[in-house]
């Protein structure tokens, strides 16, 4: 049977699925088929030949090697939305604690120990000094409708906040779960104009690193909230300090501090604990576990980020899967190939995702070696493998 290697501490709730059906699954394990990781840093890995997948449990893969990874056929998943509820309650809760300025209200609650019986008076004398508003009837502005982005805005919608959401590649999936109360903003320009608060809640990429600038920074009305739950460098930290002597931005709340933002009163610095609830972890291990027996028994592929989603059921006859550079005629290579050795296709699916493809192919006949060797031959072709039904 297959095994795992895994690279963190990984919730028993998901390995537990693993083992019951017989797999192995430990930090110290040799030539593995697949890796499961959390947080650990695997760019700088030598990962084995044997492996086949990689597994992360959570939504960010910043620390696997993800092309490198697609140049050898290894298939590399995520688990998006596993952990969206705990990070939606953490969201929801940096807006109250910025709104209503409840950090710096009770650091100076903690300096009146020692006052004895004055305590009760300095604190009715001293509470006004940290009054905020109410989210009620405010705008919020969701960057961002994945899982996550579309759980914080229909909850806000529940708490009587204005919404509205920006996310010119919106999933059919994503859009049928929002709720119709969330109104589309027209650009992300108008998002930021129109809001009192902002979260963000997209991946960081090449598009969207140091997105909130000074430019969209200076969008933003006076004294309003931003929240980021999503990844640091989505905010640049120069511009948004400026923000803050500007009075544009009132505070700003992270789950990912550095020590600039350590330092100013004005950042809410939360120790990334988005997805730091057990639910979370058991969440992210199940999916991660389920994602990668699927592929190591019959093939598919759910939630790859570097090749595409690939589902053609159970392997119930004998199945070829196959990962390839994205170039023309590769289908008909691997057809012709297979006709010219008199194999009849039972079934077979075909999907592309980027600078990769990927295909699944049922046929009634045995695969041996030779076959195998033979369709990797192929020029483009990155990873073979023979599946039995």
């Amino acid at each position: 049977m297959y095994k795992l290697q895994t690279l963190n501490k990984i919730s028993p709730v998901g390995l537990d699925i693993a083992l019951h059906d017989g797999y192995e699954a430990a930090s110290e394990i040799l030539n593995p088929d697949a890796i499961l990781v959390r947080s650990a840093n695997m760019l700088e890995m030598t990962i084995p030949d044997s492996v086949k997948a990689i597994a992360r449990a959570g939504a960010g893969v910043n620390n696997i090697p993800i092309d490198k990874c697609a140049n050898r056929g290894i298939v590399v998943f995520n688990t998006p939305g596993a952990n969206a509820n705990g990070v939606k309650e953490l969201t929801l809760a940096g807006m109250l604690l910025a709104s209503r300025r409840l950090v710096p209200g009770i650091l100076w609650g903690k300096t009146l120990i020692g006052k004895g019986d004055e305590v009760p008076k300095l604190i009715e004398k001293g509470k006004s000094n940290y009054a905020g508003p109410e989210i009620k009837g405010k705008r919020l502005g969701v960057i961002g409708l994945g899982a996550i982005g579309v759980m914080v805005a229909n909850d806000a919608v529940a708490l009587g906040m204005r919404v509205s959401g920006y996310d010119p590649y919106i999933s059919v999936e994503a859009a049928w779960g929002l709720s119709r109360d969330v109104k589309r903003a027209r650009s992300l320009e108008s998002l930021l104009a129109e809001s009192e608060y902002v979260t963000l809640h997209l991946p960081l990429n090449d598009s969207t690193k140091g997105m909130m600038n000074r430019e969209r920074l200076a969008l933003m009305k006076k004294g309003s909230f931003l929240l980021n739950f999503s990844r640091s460098g989505l905010v640049c930290n120069d511009d948004l300090f400026a923000a803050f002597t500007e009075g544009r931005i009132a505070v700003y709340v992270t789950d990912f501090p550095d020590e600039e933002l350590l330092r100013h009163e004005q950042v809410i610095a939360i120790p990334h604990l988005g997805a730091s609830t057990p639910e979370a972890e058991d969440n992210c291990a199940v999916m991660a576990v389920n994602q990668l027996r699927d592929f190591l028994e019959h093939g598919n592929i759910r939630n790859s980020v570097n090749f595409p989603d690939c589902d053609l059921g159970m392997a119930v006859k004998n199945r070829i899967i196959i990962a390839n550079r994205n170039i023309p005629n590769m289908v008909g290579q691997i057809t012709t190939l297979l006709a010219s050795e008199k194999i009849n296709i039972a079934d077979m699916l075909n999907r592309h995702k980027g600078d990769f493809a990927y295909t699944i192919i049922d046929i009634d006949d045995e695969v041996d070696e030779a076959l195998v060797a033979k369709i990797r031959a192929i020029d483009g072709v990155v990873m073979v493998r023979a599946i039995t039904g």
